[in-house]
C-alpha cells in the first residue's frame, strides 16, 4: 500500500481528535477553571514525559518487525513478547518514579491556591498508575505500525482520544471539577484504548502461538531503542519545559493562557508526523540514496501544504481566538499563538531528518543534537521569560525549532533539501507574522495584507508541488456535486 495512503490514515487519526479539542476545550475552561485546567495541562506533560520508561521499544519493536516482514510468524511473535514483557517492567517503575517527582512538584514547586493543592496531590497516584499503561500502549503501536497497519492504530488512536475528551469532561459536568475524578476517568479511556490495541496484536503476531520470552530478543531491541530511549528522554524537556518554567514563575494562570495556543499550533505537526511515520518502514529498508529521494520529496509536500496554512492561520489567530476562548484570553493567546505557528511551521521540517537518521540506524545522532540543545534553551527561556512573558517564551521555541532543523540536517551529512524554496518559503511567513501583528480585522490592511499573501502562497504552493501528486489533487473535481 502507498506511503500517500498511509499518511492519509495517519492524518486522519489525527484530526478527528483536533475537531474535538476544539470544540471541548472552551467547556473545560467553563467547567474546571483555568487553574484546575493549567493543573491538568501540567500533568498530560508529566504523563507523556514519563513515557520514556518505554525505553524506545516501541519504535525499536516497530524497527524490527519491519525488518522481519518475511521471517516466520514465530520471530515477530518473539520480538512482541520481548518487548511488552520489558515495558510492562519498566512502566512500574516509571509509575513509582512519577509519583514521588509528582508530589514533591505539585506539593512545594508548583504555583497554585492552597485549597486547590491537596485535590492534585491527591491526584498524582493515578498519574503514576497510567505510566505502565502508556509504555505497553507503546509497543502495542509499534509492533503494528512495523506491519504497516496504519489503518488500525489510527482507529484506536481516534477512540482513544475522543474518550480521553470526553469521558473527564462528563465527569466535570455531572460530579464537578474534581481533579482525582478527571484523571481517573482520563485512565480508564486510555485502558480501553489500549485493551483495542492489544486484541489486534494478538491477532496479528501472536494468535495460535504459545507465549514465550526469547532473551536473545531483548538486546536487539535494546541496542536500538536505547538511543531512541534517550531521545524520550531528553526531547520532551525540550518540549515541556517551557511550560513548567511558566507555572514556576507565573503560575497556572499563565500556563493555560501560553498551552491553549500552544496546542492549538502545534497542530501543525499533524501533517510531517503522519508522513515520517508512514515513510519510516519503507526508509528503514532503503538505502542512503532512496532515503534522500524520500526526504527531498516530503520536503517539496510540506513546503506546498504547510505554507499557506500558516500564512492563513497567522490572520486568522485573532478572531479564532476571540470566539473560541474569549476576550481576556486573547489578549495574551493570540500574540503567543502567532510566533508559535511559524515556530511548528519550521518545526515540521525538522522531523524529515529525524526520521532519515532514525531509519538509517542512527538514532544516537538525534539525542546528540538534542543534549547541545537543552541547557542554552533553558536559560533563554528564563532570561527571555523575565524580559518579555509568555511572547518571549514562544519566540525562544521557535528559534530552538531552527536549531534543531539546522543541526539535525547537517547530521544526515545528506545537505540541505531544496534550500532556496525553503527561505523563500520561511521569508513569506514571516511576512505574513508581521502584517497579521500590524493591522487588526477592523482595518483594511488586514484584508489586503491577508488576501495577497495568501493567493501568494496558494501560488508558490501550487507550483512547488512534486509533479506527479497534482492529478491526484485535481480528481478531487470528480467527487464534488455537478451541476445540473
Amino acid at each position: 500500500m502507498s506511503v500517500s495512503r498511509h499518511t492519509a490514515y495517519n492524518m486522519v487519526g489525527a484530526v478527528i481528535p483536533i475537531i474535538l479539542a476544539l470544540v471541548t476545550v472552551p467547556i473545560y475552561l467553563h467547567l474546571v477553571g483555568a487553574d484546575r485546567y493549567g493543573v491538568l495541562s501540567i500533568a498530560w506533560l508529566l504523563l507523556g514525559y514519563f513515557g520514556l520508561f518505554d525505553l524506545g521499544l516501541g519504535r525499536a519493536t516497530s524497527y524490527r518487525i519491519a525488518a522481519l516482514r518475511d521471517a516466520p510468524a514465530h520471530a515477530a511473535a518473539d520480538t512482541f513478547w520481548a518487548a511488552l514483557v520489558v515495558n510492562i517492567g519498566m512502566g512500574v517503575v516509571g509509575g513509582l518514579i512519577l509519583w514521588g517527582a509528582g508530589a514533591y512538584f505539585f506539593g512545594h514547586v508548583f504555583k497554585v491556591s492552597e485549597t486547590l493543592r491537596p485535590e492534585i496531590l491527591n491526584s498524582v497516584p493515578l498519574l503514576a498508575l497510567s505510566v505502565p499503561l502508556a509504555t505497553v500502549t507503546g509497543v502495542l503501536t509499534g509492533a503494528l505500525q512495523g506491519r504497516e497497519r496504519f489503518l488500525a492504530t489510527n482507529m484506536v488512536s481516534i477512540i482513544s482520544t475522543t474518550l480521553f475528551q470526553l469521558f473527564p469532561l462528563s465527569v466535570a459536568w455531572f460530579f464537578g471539577p474534581n481533579l482525582s475524578l478527571l484523571l481517573a476517568a482520563a485512565l480508564l479511556a486510555r485502558l480501553l484504548a489500549a485493551a483495542v490495541s492489544a486484541y489486534q496484536c494478538h491477532l496479528e503476531f501472536t494468535r495460535g502461538l504459545r507465549p514465550r520470552l526469547v532473551r536473545s530478543e531483548i538486546p536487539l531491541l535494546l541496542k536500538y531503542g536505547g538511543w531512541v530511549s534517550l531521545t524520550s528522554i531528553f526531547g520532551p524537556i525540550l518540549n515541556v519545559v517551557d511550560r513548567f518554567v511558566i507555572g514556576a514563575i507565573l503560575g497556572a494562570g499563565y500556563v493555560t493562557s501560553y498551552t491553549v495556543p500552544y496546542q492549538l499550533s502545534q497542530r501543525l505537526s499533524i501533517l510531517p508526523v503522519a508522513l515520517s511515520s508512514a515513510m519510516f518502514p519503507r526508509m528503514s529498508a532503503a538505502d542512503e540514496a532512496e532515503r534522500h529521494e524520500m526526504g527531498a520529496r516530503a520536503t517539496h509536500v510540506l513546503c506546498s501544504v504547510m505554507t499557506p496554512i500558516v500564512v492563513v492561520g497567522v490572520f486568522l489567530m485573532q478572531p479564532f481566538m476571540r470566539v473560541w476562548v474569549g476576550h481576556s484570553m486573547s489578549v495574551l493567546a493570540v500574540p503567543v499563538g502567532r510566533v508559535l505557528l511559524v515556530g511548528f511551521w519550521i518545526n515540521a521540517f525538522a522531523i524529515v531528518p529525524y526520521a532519515r537518521l532514525q531509519a538509517s540506524g542512527r538514532p544516537d545522532l538525534v539525542t546528540k543534537v538534542l543534549l547541545i540543545e537543552i541547557p542554552p534553551y533553558v536559560a533563554a527561556l528564563y532570561f527571555f521569560l523575565g524580559h518579555f512573558g509568555v511572547v518571549g517564551c514562544a519566540v525562544i521555541c521557535s528559534i530552538r525549532n531552527l536549531v534543531d532543523f539546522v543541526l539535525l540536517t547537517l547530521a544526515t551529512r545528506g545537505g540541505f533539501y531544496t534550500p532556496v524554496l525553503l527561505a523563500s518559503n520561511c521569508g513569506l511567513t514571516l511576512v505574513a507574522l508581521f502584517a497579521a501583528s500590524r493591522f487588526s480585522p477592523s482595518e483594511p490592511g488586514w484584508w489586503v495584507c491577508g488576501g495577497v499573501l495568501t493567493v501568494v502562497a496558494g501560488v508558490t504552493a501550487w507550483l512547488t508541488l512534486p509533479q506527479d501528486l497534482r492529478p491526484k489533487l485535481s480528481d478531487v473535481q470528480r467527487y464534488l456535486p455537478k451541476r445540473a
